[in-house]
């Protein structure tokens, strides 16, 4: 027998033994546990300490329900019991949907490169990956404590008050001032919070991105980036979600309930998609867009079926995005991802019907269809959970129509090239869902939203902002306070991020430069901005 034979017959048998070894421990393993699954649950609190260290009691009675006297326990233990569980279900909800609404930024990375050329797709792709990265530094840097850092929908989770540092002039407060590099919030509501308002500030930067692609300097884009993630986004939504002083109108003012946005068409879209206007604006054309009298020229995207692939992802992740935006535990959920599925199938549908029958082209254009689907999702986004299904359907009809016209109206009149229509989709249909919500939200749910109770009218369809502002005895402004707050809300909205906005932009352009050399332009934006190609054989 060689050596090189004994070699391998010593390898088999030591692999043979190993075999051997393994399932003996595993089957030990095994035996171990159905030993323990059938043992008796132990009362003894040693057995069953809570590794976040609370004490709810002193041990575990039979189905772990924590009592004091074990397998008696009281009224109040169950209580107790029953709403940590409860609170436990909206925090996994809140984290699930966050985790969907993350799986939209593969849709918009698909969305934007699939209708820009194949020379800048890399570039676009690449945007849309690190405006991710960027937006999670700049949120933890400071973002997240102007926003929230005055007061966070923590309760729903179980969580007091920790987020308690609020900048307030004559009872009016304008901006958070606890949570910078989340020091000193170290716990599992706040930090939930962090995540799920995290991802819905990644929406509103990524939407500029679109607008500005195929000229815009990477550079550029990772300032820009940071001043919305920074200081745009999140004031506004200390406004409006962080008990700030639009959402004080109700209570100040006898507006409704001062301003409400259910999941952000003028928190997240409003403000992304008047950024992408005044980039696209101070930035200028792509080259070739415009012929010498002005009229704008097609330029086609290079992969229309990827668009629509991440249009589909986008309104798969908006269910996370408007439904995940209220509790588990709240009947609302439903009713948001209902009229989330029916505003956008409208949306779509009638962006088709325009098309096909009402325009020049007589043909159902899939770059239309998809921006008339995101229209519908972005204009139900505030009043999702407010409103009955017809008031949905009939948001999701306006703005599949409204999102068209507005696209021709600001390449033809203004003259402002938006490679995807960000403004028209974000910015004119996320105004028409905060004007929708005073209009059509008919007072069944949403009582007691930013402290305001009054009696609710009740009336399904809404009318005037009914929602829910009682009898008209019961305000000053009788059934049209919520209309007016919510107007009031649009407007400022826009007047405060175009204002912000230009400043940012037209100082850059003036100082650094937004846009990219022209040989760099007609080449391609992949080699000279990234240094990788997005497809080797081009």
């Amino acid at each position: 027998m060689t050596l090189t034979r004994l070699k391998s017959l010593s390898g088999l048998a030591v692999t043979l033994c190993a075999a051997l070894v393994f399932f003996f421990a595993c089957d030990a393993c095994a035996a171990e546990t159905r030993s323990k699954a059938a043992a008796p649950v132990s009362t003894d609190p040693r057995d069953h300490e809570d590794p976040s260290g609370a004490t709810m009691g002193k041990d575990l009675g039979p189905n772990f329900l924590r009592a004091e006297k074990p397998g008696e326990p009281t009224l109040p233990e169950v209580a107790t019991q029953s709403s940590n569980t409860r609170s436990s279900l909206n925090l996994i909800w809140t984290l699930v949907a966050g985790f969907l609404v993350f799986f939209m930024q593969a849709g918009f990375a698909l969305v934007e490169t699939g209708f820009t050329r194949r020379k800048n797709a890399s570039h676009t792709m690449l945007m849309n990956l690190m405006v991710f990265a960027i937006g999670v530094v700049g949120y933890f840097v400071c973002g997240f404590a102007f926003m929230h850092g005055g007061g966070g929908p923590l309760d729903a989770y179980g969580g007091g008050r920790l987020l308690n540092g609020v900048l307030s002039f004559n009872g009016w407060n304008v901006l958070g001032t606890k949570g910078f590099f989340l020091h000193g919030l170290f716990d599992s509501q706040t930090l939930a919070l962090f995540l799920f308002s995290m991802v819905f500030m990644d929406t509103a930067a990524t939407i500029p991105t679109g607008s500005m692609a195929e000229r815009i300097k990477f550079s550029a884009f990772i300032w820009m980036s940071f001043f919305i993630t920074m200081f745009t986004y999140p004031i506004v939504g200390n406004w409006v979600w962080g008990g700030g002083w639009l959402s004080q109108l109700g209570e100040k003012w006898g507006w409704g309930h001062g301003a409400l946005d259910f999941s952000g068409s003028g928190v997240v879209h409003m403000v992304g998609g008047i950024t992408a206007l005044v980039g696209a604006y101070v930035i200028g054309p792509r080259i070739g867009k415009f012929d010498k009298d002005g009229n704008p020229r097609p330029i086609p995207g290079h992969d229309i079926p990827l668009a629509m692939l991440g249009t589909l992802i986008l309104f798969f992740g908006w269910f996370g995005f408007n439904a995940g935006s209220a509790s588990a535990s709240e009947g609302i959920v439903s009713v948001a991802a209902a009229n989330t599925l029916i505003s956008g199938a409208f949306g779509a549908f009638t962006a088709m019907i325009h098309m096909m029958y009402f325009h020049a082209a007589r043909k159902p254009d899939p770059g239309i269809c998809c921006n008339g689907m995101l229209a519908g999702l972005v204009a139900v986004t505030a009043p999702c959970a407010y409103i009955s299904p017809i008031a949905a359907a009939f948001v999701g009809i306006v703005a599949g129509v409204l999102s068209t016209w507005a696209a021709e109206f600001v390449e033809r009149k203004m003259k402002i090239d938006d490679c995807v229509g960000a403004f028209a989709i974000h910015g004119v249909c996320g105004m028409w869902g905060v004007i929708a919500l005073g209009l059509f939200a008919c007072g069944t749910y949403g009582a007691g939203k930013n402290g305001v109770h009054l009696i609710l009218e009740g009336k399904e369809y809404g009318a005037l902002g009914v929602f829910p502002i009682g009898a008209p005895d019961k305000t000053p402004w009788g059934q049209t306070g919520q209309l007016m707050a919510q107007v009031f809300y649009a407007m400022i909205v826009f007047l405060f991020v175009f204002a912000a906005e230009y400043a940012f932009f037209a100082f850059y352009h003036k100082k650094w430069g937004l846009r990219v050399s022209t040989d760099d332009e007609y080449q391609g934006l992949d080699i000279p901005e990234t240094g990788c190609p997005a497809y080797a054989d081009f």
